[in-house]
């Protein structure tokens, strides 16, 4: 297992390194000259210029990477001059809020999907399988900002349930405990979580109902709600490891389009604003933490499915 684990560390260290390359790539390929970039159309050519040899950008291109590389594994993700502040304090600002609105998506989504799922294979082809396999069909297919309008007009507008706009106080705190004004953005992503989640554990349920041991333990006399606990839940919960490994991503982006719907102050909404501002730096910045948490999802989900299941191990 430890060589398993290891050679995964290392599989994660390469691509790391090729999303800092593509990164450092996109960058320059943007702003070929960043103090043009900084400094505007109308700033003169001596000021372009003494602003590139302050900050490097007169450098070989190798030279630069280089530099690159260093300020990124000592945390400097580089400076926004549109903001006048660094990209590290940007993420810290943001990065709660969102890991917030996401993290309460995954938890919830992760408890409703996996019975969902079970119950659905346990009871295959019935009415209501096929009636959950309707609604987790539609909401699936159904873009998040469709659903986030229709939650919107339907609880926000016609019955004023919930606020139509996210919370938007500075603190974590503040923010975590307003649930109701939360709420809709929350429910946003967990239904479209549950709907895909709920798919994905319901044909791993079935696959292990179909296994001997299930069988076995059938054929032993336990109880069907002992089989489902002991040996279904666990067995078919093990393909789901690497479907939430991936969904760490979103708690570090949360959700492009709703938080911008609904106007939470996050990491998309900050992507999202700082695009249209061009500032590069910033939008960069955020694109290779995505591409790092993506990585680190993987790593984190192998781990998890290595230290539960046992094959895997002794393979």
């Amino acid at each position: 297992m430890t060589a398993y684990l290891i050679r995964r560390f290392a599989i994660s260290v390469v691509v790391i390194l090729g999303i800092a390359l593509l990164t450092f790539v996109a960058t320059h390929a943007i702003a070929p000259t960043p103090g043009r970039a900084v400094l505007g159309e109308k700033a003169s050519i001596a000021a372009v210029d003494a602003f590139n040899r302050a900050h490097g950008y007169d450098r070989a291109v190798w030279a630069q990477f280089g530099s690159y590389l260093w300020q990124l594994v000592h945390g400097n993700l580089g400076y926004s001059y549109k903001l006048n502040q660094s990209v590290d304090s940007l993420i810290v600002e943001n990065a709660p809020h969102s890991m917030w609105l996401s993290g309460s998506s995954l938890v919830l989504s992760i408890l409703i999907a996996i019975p969902l799922g079970i119950f659905q294979a346990v009871k295959r082809n019935s009415l209501a399988d096929q009636s959950l396999t309707a609604v987790a069909f539609t909401a699936y297919s159904m873009p998040q900002n469709f659903l986030g309008i229709l939650l919107i007009g339907f609880l926000a507008v016609s019955f004023h349930v919930f606020p139509a706009e996210a919370s938007q106080n500075e603190g974590i705190l503040p923010y975590m405990f307003a649930l109701r004004a939360n709420f809709l953005p929350i429910m946003t992503l967990t239904i479209t979580a549950v709907a895909g989640y709920s798919r994905y554990m319901r044909s791993s349920a079935l696959d292990a109902l179909a296994q001997d041991y299930i069988r076995l333990a059938r054929a032993k006399g336990l109880a069907e709600r002992t089989v489902l606990r002991r040996h279904l839940f666990r067995n078919a919960s093990l393909s789901m490891v690497t479907l939430i490994g991936l969904s760490i991503p979103a708690l570090l982006g949360g959700n492009l389009v709703v938080e911008y719907l609904f106007n939470s102050h996050g990491l998309g909404l900050l992507f999202i604003n700082e695009l249209g501002n061009e500032d590069f730096p910033t939008v960069i910045a955020l694109t290779l933490m995505a591409g790092i948490a993506t990585v680190v999802g993987n790593f984190i989900a192998d781990v998890a499915l290595t230290v539960a299941d046992p094959r895997i191990r002794i393979n």
